[in-house]
């Protein structure tokens, strides 16, 4: 019998078709999960603020608050208030301590646990 040899070239076109459907379909995803951060930062916010410690401030203040590159944090609590620390960790300090490392939730959180290291 005779075959058409047409048949394995549209076989190809139809796969290739419905990959370039399939990627199309998964770039749109990803590119709305960048144009709106904020949903998915909300679903990973951090409530440990020793955690928070960790992973934002660790790196300039050192591991246990004797400051590297940083102020030392050891004993905070007794120079200001929470208030005072709140402040400065979304406002940051004209001495190089970037503001808004973290959202407002977790500077309270970190506010106040390094009020308490006294």
């Amino acid at each position: 019998m005779f075959r058409n040899p047409v048949i394995p070239y549209a076989i190809i076109a139809i796969i290739g078709v419905v990959a370039v459907i399939i990627i199309s379909y998964v770039g749109v995803n990803q590119r709305e999960a960048i144009e709106n951060p904020e949903d998915v930062q909300e679903s990973e916010t951090i409530e440990d603020p020793e955690e928070i410690y960790k992973n934002e401030c660790a790196s300039c203040h050192g591991d246990d608050l004797s400051g590297d590159s940083a102020p030392e944090l050891q004993e905070v609590g007794e120079r200001l208030s929470e208030d005072e620390i709140e402040t400065i960790i979304n406002e940051g300090t004209d001495g190089g301590m970037p503001g808004g490392l973290v959202d407002a939730e977790e500077a309270q959180q970190l506010a106040e646990w390094l009020s308490e290291q006294q």
